[in-house]
């Protein structure tokens, strides 16, 4: 399937919507549309996932990456999406913990939303705590070191093995 992406206005966020299989085929074309907001000096943005019908370890690579860019230039990205397949990526990762993730559209951008956003406040690396997993930790503040696997594959999930580490079904 491929993938669609669209940008709209809401106030001062750019709202992109995404829709179809983000994976590694597709996720270039993530990559490259977000990269044209922050480009244009749109940083503040909210990408709606809700029409997204797969999306692997690619397509969260691209988002982490996008979240580190717009961060590093005063921005914020929030994820929209109400899909269970969709929100067990981000939990199975922790990812949950890192994005600010909302059901809907309306609900990401509402003034009181815009208004508490929290600014992105860098943790010295001798703050990283270490997962129960033993892989590699996140910072307190709940963002990436730098360097950090987004989405590392280890054998278990839930505390039952696994032969592939974290798999999704389409």
């Amino acid at each position: 399937m491929d993938l669609t992406v669209s940008t709209g206005e809401r106030g001062a966020l750019t709202v992109v919507h995404v829709g179809g299989e983000i994976d590694v085929y597709t996720a270039p074309l993530l990559r490259e549309a977000l990269d044209k907001q922050v480009s244009a000096g749109r940083v503040d943005l909210v990408v709606d996932l809700d029409e997204v019908t797969f999306m692997d370890s690619t397509g969260l690579g691209v988002l982490v990456g996008r979240l580190k860019l717009v961060r590093s230039q005063g921005g914020t990205l929030r994820i929209v999406s109400s899909q269970d397949r969709i929100l067990k990526v981000f939990k199975i990762t922790g990812l949950d913990k890192v994005f600010h993730i909302f059901a809907s559209v309306d609900e990401a951008t509402s003034p009181a939303e815009v208004e508490s956003a929290p600014a992105d406040v860098e943790t010295a690396p001798s703050e990283v705590e270490t997962a129960p997993s033993g892989d590699p930790a996140r910072h307190t503040n709940g963002a990436l070191p730098d360097g950090a696997d987004p989405h590392p594959v280890v054998g278990e999930i839930d505390g039952s093995p696994s032969a592939t580490g974290a798999a999704v079904e389409r």
